[in-house]
């Protein structure tokens, strides 16, 4: 019985590792499809979607027939139970990569604002802050959880900045609300990323040390100071919108 839970526990962790890294692919791509307007990516994208949902389901069961058969404590239970909630938080990323798949073509024309915006920026940090969570999921090194919040809290302001420009814009020139609408719903999708990506964090730091770091700043103290990890800098906005 023993030998058999350790190998469901193994086959867990596969599963979300293998979640984790088709969920990365998905937010990768989706993100390349609106930085190069590559509307037969961002198809791919929505058309693999349901390789997600199926994986999740899966996850889901294995997790509920691990309970029903065993009693894990202590550590497993922990694997588990975060197993659960890193499952539901790549499938949400997952859907925010379909999200910005189906918002490409209506911005396709419209490449260089992009650009001027800064979009490509903030989609280059939404992807590295996937890529480096799906690391530390794999090697559970918690050390680098700093560096995930600190990029998360970078991504939330320069979302803020230039959100702000677009509505600027909107509410200046009539003809660019279709595309800035777009702008901004991307612009919201980018945001999630980088909350889903805390959440994933926070998981593993539950997992590996035991530790509720949810609704918190774990890493706030400097000189006996609190701050937000991130704002230490505040992005600072620059140039004209080419709305």
């Amino acid at each position: 019985m023993e030998r058999h839970f350790e190998q469901e526990l193994q086959k867990l962790n596969k599963r979300i590792l293998k979640m984790g890294n088709l969920v990365y692919d998905q937010i990768h791509n989706s993100l390349e499809a609106l930085l190069t307007c590559n509307i037969e990516l961002a198809q791919q994208v929505v058309g693999k979607d349901n390789k997600v949902d199926k994986l999740d389901v899966k996850i889901d069961k294995l997790c509920q027939r691990i309970f029903a058969l065993t009693q894990p404590v202590a550590t497993d239970l922990r694997l588990i139970m975060s197993a659960l909630k890193m499952n539901n938080d790549l499938e949400r990323l997952g859907d925010l990569a379909v999200n910005i798949s189906t918002k490409v073509e209506g911005v396709s024309d419209y490449q260089e604002i992009l650009t001027d915006l800064h979009v490509d920026e903030l989609a280059n940090m939404a992807d590295l802050i996937v890529k480096d969570v799906i690391t530390i999921l794999n090697t559970r090194n918690t050390t680098f959880v700093r560096d995930i919040f600190s990029s998360a809290n970078a991504i939330e302001e320069k979302v803020q900045a230039v959100s702000s420009r677009i509505l600027d814009e909107m509410m200046h020139k009539t003809e660019v609300i279709v595309v800035a609408t777009n702008l901004m719903i991307i612009l919201t999708q980018i945001d999630r990323i980088a909350g889903y990506s805390t959440n994933i964090a926070e998981s593993i730091v539950f997992i590996v040390e035991g530790k509720m770091i949810k609704h918190k700043n774990p890493f706030k103290h400097i000189d006996g100071a609190e701050i937000n990890p991130g704002h230490e800098n505040p992005v600072e906005d620059s140039g004209n919108s080419g709305i």
